[in-house]
């Protein structure tokens, strides 16, 4: 089993920052992938960056490429998403996910084995 508690989220003016973070606990190891997935008000959850636990590859969707950077901390088992020029279109509630695969899979996995609860990110215009 693991765990995946996330933390960072808030209100930011848009051109704005926020870094989000994902502590992972239990059962993961280096076969495992985790990412982030947003969902806005009346709209599906869609894929936003994934990283490898085994190497460190990422995998991001268009909509964030040059502005989103994730990364992660094995020493502390948590991945980072840092946001920069964020936009009022960005506002979403913010979940990670995890499973055991490649990042480029678990960014179309319809039924992804981990999932924490999310954070909400706000962004006023």
């Amino acid at each position: 089993q693991v765990q995946l508690v996330e933390s960072g989220g808030g209100l930011v003016q848009a051109g704005g920052s926020l870094r989000l973070s994902c502590a992972a606990s239990g059962r993961t190891t280096t076969h495992y992938s985790m990412g982030w997935f947003r969902q806005a008000p009346g709209k599906e959850r869609e894929f936003v960056a994934a990283i490898s636990w085994y190497d460190g590859s990422t995998y991001y969707a268009d909509s964030v490429k040059g502005r989103f950077a994730i990364s992660r901390d094995n020493a502390k088992n948590t991945i980072y998403l840092q946001m920069n020029s964020l936009v009022p279109e960005d506002t979403a509630g913010y979940y990670c996910a995890a499973h055991r695969t490649t990042p480029q899979v678990l960014a179309v996995l319809l039924d992804v084995e981990y999932w924490g609860k999310g954070t909400l990110v706000t962004v006023s215009p």
